[in-house]
């Protein structure tokens, strides 16, 4: 943990009668996950080295339990002509939100402030087999939302984000599986990441909505509208969460599942995402060649595991204030020599668990008495104390955050251990393997 800020005390798991969290713009600066600066701008936060370290955990995880879904990744720009978005519907119906044009060359470039326009031209640029179907097409990638002011604030309403988004071109006898286990996939990473959602929601369009006019709110018809949302409602009652009607809630070209979390001021917001799209597919002509011979149009459904990076890290951080599960947490391992007489044994050590990929830092002896020491970097989830007894023996006993503790065994075998448990991709296969 970085020298010098305050650490907050480790968390217990809250009664079901309390509803405190931790603020994630307080102890997310005190722990020096993440900062801004007027120079840079507002909605606009940087990562330090140990809120870094957390993130690329997270995307490691989710990049692992995409590639075992069956998830192909790619990669697009952030920008794109305006006719693009003109074509997927996005000018027309959330240009508000989204960065003016910028004149180069005689074209009009936006920042992009969504990633399926560019998933649907990979999903053009190639022909396809229904044999090929469901294809599912990942992305971590930027997107940019021209928030007003007096809406951002620390990550969770930034004007720059990473999104964990991805597209699934199935058809329709599909959707409804490809929905559901996407759901799956949410609730799975969830738990791994020790979060759980405030409820979930169908977002629908408004009650009396109008459909594909220049002053409707939504585009498609209303037939595709009720089929699509009829696939999502069963989505949900089959896995067995309940759930609410959000009538005025869906996005522009289709219903969605909505997972909603709250955070430590009980302010509700958006996280993940299950959407069902039958526009974005006929607006692009996209096109398969079906088992009888003849082109088909696949239907398109969007989703997210963790939505925003961003916003994922706020969560984590408001819910576990720090102390985050080992295979997140910025330092996994603190080695502690009691004395001076252990420091090049610690530092091997050290280097050795890097040589595993596991996060190490040495408190070295100078830094403090060991009890100082201890109590400095009790948010780590592992803490090897080194004596002349661990020291002559070429052992390591560990010391885990919640106080349980590990016989002393040979130092390799402890760092196999460790990173056993705390490597994301461990994560992920044991969560496969469970499925």
């Amino acid at each position: 943990m970085p020298r010098g800020f305050v650490v907050p005390a480790v968390p217990r798991p809250f009664s079901d009668e309390e509803t405190t969290m931790y603020d994630h713009r307080k102890v997310g600066r005190e722990l020096g996950l993440f900062d801004s600066d007027p120079l840079i701008g507002a909605g606009l936060p940087y990562w330090l080295p140990a809120g870094a370290a957390v993130r690329r955990a997270l995307e490691s995880y989710i990049a692992e339990v995409e590639r075992r879904a069956g998830y192909q990744q790619v990669y697009s720009p952030v920008l794109a002509k305006k006719e693009l978005y003109e074509i997927s519907g996005h000018w027309a119906k959330y240009h508000d939100d989204m960065y003016p044009p910028m004149e180069m060359g005689g074209e009009e470039l936006v920042l992009r402030p969504s990633i399926c326009p560019h998933h649907a031209l990979m999903f053009r640029s190639r022909s396809h087999s229904y044999r090929e179907l469901p294809l599912r097409m990942s992305e971590l990638g930027g997107q940019y939302r021209a928030e007003l002011s007096g809406a951002i604030g620390g990550l969770s309403r930034v004007r720059a984000m990473q999104l964990n988004d991805a597209h699934i071109f199935c058809r329709l006898d599909q959707v409804a599986s490809e929905a559901a286990s996407a759901l799956d996939l949410i609730n799975q990473a969830y738990a791994d990441m020790g979060i759980s959602a405030s409820r979930y929601v169908l977002a629908l369009p408004a009650v009396d909505a109008e459909f594909n006019s220049p002053s409707s709110k939504y585009v498609g018809d209303a037939d595709s509208w009720a089929e699509a949302a009829e696939i999502l409602r069963e989505v949900l009652k089959n896995a067995g969460v309940p759930f609410e009607d959000a009538p005025g809630d869906a996005a522009f070209y289709g219903p969605k599942i909505d997972i909603q979390m709250e955070d430590s001021a009980g302010r509700e917001f958006s996280l993940s995402t299950v959407q069902i799209d039958f526009h974005q597919p006929a607006a692009f002509g996209l096109e398969y060649i079906g088992a009888d011979g003849n082109k088909h149009r696949p239907v398109m459904v969007h989703r997210a595991i963790v939505g925003s990076i961003e916003r994922a890290m706020a969560q984590l951080i408001e819910v576990h204030g720090g102390a985050f599960p080992a295979w997140l947490a910025p330092v996994q391992l603190v080695v502690l020599p009691i004395s001076d007489d252990e420091e090049k044994l610690a530092v091997e050590v050290a280097r050795r668990a890097s040589d595993r990929g596991l996060r190490v830092e040495v408190a070295h002896a100078d830094e403090g008495s060991l009890g100082a020491r201890i109590r400095e970097n009790r948010l780590a989830p592992y803490a090897a104390v080194i004596g002349a007894r661990e020291a002559a023996a070429g052992a390591l006993a560990v010391r885990k955050r919640d106080g349980s503790r590990w016989e002393p065994a040979p130092i390799g075998a402890v760092l196999d251990r460790i990173r056993g448990e705390a490597e994301p991709q461990a994560i992920a296969m044991a969560r496969a393997e469970e499925v």
